[in-house]
Order: C-alpha cells, then sequence, then structure tokens
C-alpha cells in the first residue's frame, strides 16, 4: 500500500507540473509564477521552503543526540531568516521585478558580482540539497521494506522534481506545496495524536525530555562553545537571506502585502511545526526504547520512519511520507 502510495502521489506530481505548464507563458510565469500567488499559497510554500525530509528526519536526530543547542542553525536560525526577510527585505526586493537573485547583485554591482555570487550560490546548496535527497532516499527504502534502495529512492525523488519543475516552474513549485503542506498539517497532528496515547500525553514526553537534559538551549560558558553556537545561529539566520529560494517565493507573490505578511507567518510556522518531528521523535524513547537505543548507535534518521511503521495506522503512515517529499 505505501508503495502504491509513492508512486500515485508521484503521478499526482508531475501531473500538476504538466497542467501547471499551460499558464507559463513567459519567463516572469516560469521564475516567478507571474507575480500572482495569494496569500496561502505564497505562505505555504515559504512554509516549505525547509520543511522536507531533512526537518522531519535530520533535525529530530541531531536533537536527540544534542538538544536543542545542537538544533540552533535549523529551526532557530532558519525561521529568524524567514522573519527578517518578512520586515526588512521582502518590500524593496518586491518592487524591483527581479527574476532571480543574481539580478539584484548585477543592477547593485555589476556583471562580475553577479556571476560570482550566483556560482558561490549554487554551491552552497549543495550540502543542503543533498540532505534532502539522501533522507528521502531512506524513507523510500524503509517503506518499501528494502524493495527500493536509498540510491534509487534518491533517483526517484530528485527525478520527480525536476520533472514537474522543468515544465510547470514556480507555478508547479506553489500548487504542489500548497496540497503538501495541508496534509502535513493535518498528518502530523494526527500522529502526534496516536503517538501520544502511547506516552502519556505532551507534558510527559516534554519532561522526560527536561530530565535527560535534551532542552537546556545556551551553550556552556566558555569563548569556544560560545562562538560555535552564535556562528551555527548566523549561518542560517543571515546567511539565507541572499538566497534563490526564499528570494523567489517573495517575488512570486501577488503583492508587496502578501510578500512581506507570508515570510513572516511562513517563518512562525515553520518553527512551530518543526518541533512536532522532535516530540515524536522522543516519544519513541518512551514507546519503544530499545529500537531508539539501537537506532542512535546506527542511524539516528532511521528513528522517525521505524516509529512510525511499528506502532502507527496505515493513515499516519502515508501521511508522514508526504513531508519527507522533496520540493
Amino acid at each position: 500500500m505505501l508503495l502504491w502510495f509513492v508512486i500515485a502521489y508521484w503521478v499526482i506530481s508531475v501531473g500538476i507540473g504538466l497542467l501547471t505548464a499551460l499558464k507559463v507563458k513567459n519567463a516572469t510565469d516560469f521564475a516567478a509564477a507571474g507575480h500572482s500567488l495569494p496569500m496561502p499559497i505564497v505562505t505555504a510554500t515559504v512554509f516549505a521552503t525547509w520543511f522536507g525530509a531533512e526537518a522531519v528526519l535530520g533535525i529530530p536526530a541531531t536533537f536527540v543526540k544534542e538538544g536543542l543547542g545542537g538544533i540552533v542553525a535549523d529551526p532557530f536560525g532558519s525561521s529568524i531568516c524567514l522573519i527578517l526577510v518578512g520586515l526588512f527585505f521582502a518590500k524593496p526586493l518586491y518592487h524591483k521585478k527581479f527574476l532571480t537573485i543574481g539580478d539584484f547583485y548585477r543592477e547593485k554591482y555589476g556583471r562580475s558580482v553577479e556571476v560570482l555570487v550566483t556560482l558561490c550560490i549554487g554551491v552552497s546548496y549543495l550540502g543542503w540539497v543533498s540532505a534532502q535527497i539522501m533522507a528521502l532516499g531512506l524513507v523510500f527504502h524503509v517503506v518499501s521494506d528494502g524493495a527500493i534502495s536509498q540510491s534509487t529512492g534518491m533517483l526517484i525523488g530528485s527525478g520527480s522534481v525536476l520533472i514537474y519543475t522543468l515544465f510547470g516552474g514556480m507555478w508547479a513549485v506553489a500548487i504542489t506545496d500548497f496540497l503538501q503542506m495541508i496534509i502535513v498539517v493535518v498528518g502530523l497532528l494526527y500522529i502526534g495524536h496516536e503517538l501520544s496515547a502511547m506516552t502519556g500525553g505532551v507534558m510527559t514526553v516534554v519532561n522526560h525530555a527536561d530530565a535527560a537534559g535534551l532542552l537546556k538551549f545556551f551553550p556552556e560558558n566558555n569563548p569556544a562553545a560560545i562562538l560555535a553556537f552564535i556562528a551555527a545561529l548566523l549561518t542560517m539566520m543571515l546567511g539565507s537571506i541572499p538566497q534563490q529560494d526564499v528570494f523567489q517565493r517573495v517575488t512570486s507573490s501577488k503583492t508587496v502585502g502578501i510578500a512581506q505578511s507570508a515570510a513572516i507567518l511562513g517563518g512562525l510556522l515553520y518553527f512551530a511545526f518543526a518541533f512536532v518531528p522532535m516530540y515524536l521523535v522522543y516519544s519513541g524513547t518512551l514507546i519503544d526504547p530499545e529500537m531508539v537505543s539501537s537506532l542512535l548507535e546506527t542511524d539516528s534518521q532511521l528513528i522517525l520512519p521505524q516509529l512510525i511503521l511499528k506502532h502507527t495506522p496505515l493513515f499516519a503512515q502515508l501521511c508522514f511520507l508526504v513531508p519527507c517529499y522533496p520540493r
């Protein structure tokens, strides 16, 4: 059933890409959806900027091992980044009606700087995109019970995105993001409800994590730890502002007010929902401590997939696949 869901979801995503291709008449339609997206869709696609496989698998795995201090870059830095974009950068960038962030650098500093910055941005994406695709391949491998290898799963996921983005551009990304975010919000809340019934409630899990020292946020009082903490925070908080994904979502908005409000609301939603997978993963320490202990020593990113596959109904398993799907 899970494999059939993966296939069906792939077909739907590609179908959306092909349908939205009908709306693409020029470069503006392809790169910025004609600067015409409404508030709900822009908010969803801003939220989806970072809420993918890495947020569902990677961040919770880091939290279980390092606590809140280990995730200062994401979701803390990432969320603040989106809020700062909405407060200070969305308005001036939107009025320029650029198609790419490189256009801004060309106008401001010339062609050479545009090329240099564009190359740097491209390189900076390699690690992030790789983490998303690897996590996605891991999900396909787990839900297929090994029938799909992780490398094959990576090819399926990245190929899906390539196909519907190639045809529909920003229109395809925005519409699929909107549909996915509806399922993500409903699905994660449903999974949280299912697991909470097994742990004794939310506060039981929170108190257990607090007793384990995982809710400590600030670093130790020594220069090296403080410097590393600040560097991790600023890298995502400020370093992700001049990036194409954030810029593209802002400039795709129908109005400047939507561009500002959607960036801020998307950042707040991302911060709130990024903690849901962390809660789910840590619930595993109460529901199936032996499994969690074993996976912490081998591959901690498998904790949530295995927990959901073993302890939740089929509907919850289907919902789990959606936030892991690439966008």
